[in-house]
């Protein structure tokens, strides 16, 4: 079962992040938005409402909780860049996935917001100094997070979501 939750391995919050490997995770998040669009491409709508596994979220809810959880990764990030250590807010993303919109719209709409946010994103990205990628914000849960660690996490986040998509298939 922990291969179907984790394709890819669970994510190491341990390990450090240099400034060498930004460019590599960044060009991850680059991608992110083509690979979503061609790991879906050819699926029915019965197939985008089927779990990728037991007990997991359909491929319809994987798409829709990408772009949620990176559109508060992006805040996050506006946060730590313009705030000392900003405290940031969690949020449910299990519940996120249950409102109507992540059950039952489109995956086109989220797959657009994916594709612009990722390109305001990256462009951010890459206009960081070195001094700029340790900036951190504070989650209540794990503690201070450096932006170079997020940029690890949310390319890691994205490769994790594409894993499930292309298991179901």
């Amino acid at each position: 079962m922990d291969e179907l939750k984790y394709p890819i391995g669970q994510f190491n919050f341990s390990e450090e992040v240099s400034d060498v490997q930004i460019p590599g995770l960044v060009a991850h998040l680059e991608a992110l938005p083509d690979l979503l669009s061609k790991s879906i491409g050819g699926l029915s709508e019965d197939q985008l409402n089927c779990s990728y596994r037991p007990d997991g979220w359909t491929i319809r809810q994987v798409i829709h909780h990408i772009a949620d959880s990176h559109m508060n990764g992006y805040v996050r990030f506006r946060l730590a860049l313009t705030e000392d250590c900003p405290t940031i807010k969690p949020y449910d993303e299990a519940q996120w996935a249950e409102l109507e919109d992540a059950v039952n719209m489109s995956v086109d709409v989220s797959l657009r917001l994916v594709e612009s946010l990722h390109k305001r994103w990256v462009r951010l990205i890459r206009s960081l100094t070195s001094t700029k990628l340790n900036s951190e914000f504070r989650h209540p849960d794990i503690g201070n997070v450096s932006l170079k660690k997020a940029i690890s996490l949310y390319a890691w986040h994205g490769n994790h979501h594409l894993g499930h998509i292309n298991t179901f298939k």
